[in-house]
């Protein structure tokens, strides 16, 4: 399968998610590209404060993993603004993971998975495996290894 890795990391804790995912699922004989969205302007993100500058084109999959930072107990404003002008997806698979440092999964984890469901399904897809991993926790290694898990099999 064509799989499109698409995500944003601000401190790179997401992008060690979406290197850890490729592996996986490059291994299990799946084509994947890894997209990175970025900006222009400071860092974090504040909303009206930047512009983005590569802009992944989820189309040429055949299924997309979309990948974010939870910031302020919500979705990074960057992702955000990404899943708000998405082309349609045309029924595609889709997987969506967010990292956050907060350990409790309600304190932005489950609203960011719920917004990036919602625009995904709002353009055809359908969402897959959803999966929050926390930076914080002691056990940070294994919740990484369940969000790989999770979301490779679900391809």
């Amino acid at each position: 399968m064509n799989i499109g890795l698409i995500y944003y990391s601000n401190t790179g804790n997401t992008r060690t998610v979406a290197d850890k995912l490729d592996k996986k699922l490059t291994e299990k004989g799946h084509n994947v590209t890894v997209e990175e969205i970025t900006i222009t302007g400071d860092t974090p993100a504040q909303p009206g404060k930047f512009e983005l500058t590569n802009i992944p084109d989820p189309g040429s999959y055949d299924a997309v993993i979309f990948g974010a930072p939870v910031q302020a107990f919500s979705l990074n404003p960057v992702m955000k603004a990404y899943m708000e002008q998405l082309p349609h997806l045309d029924e595609k698979k889709v997987a969506i993971f967010v990292t956050k440092q907060l350990p409790l999964l309600k304190v932005g984890g489950t609203g960011s998975i719920s917004i990036m469901k919602k625009a995904s399904e709002s353009k055809g897809a359908k969402v897959v495996a959803s999966e929050i991993v926390v930076w914080a926790e002691k056990k940070r290694e294994q919740s990484i290894k369940k969000c790989v898990d999770s979301i490779t099999n679900a391809f």
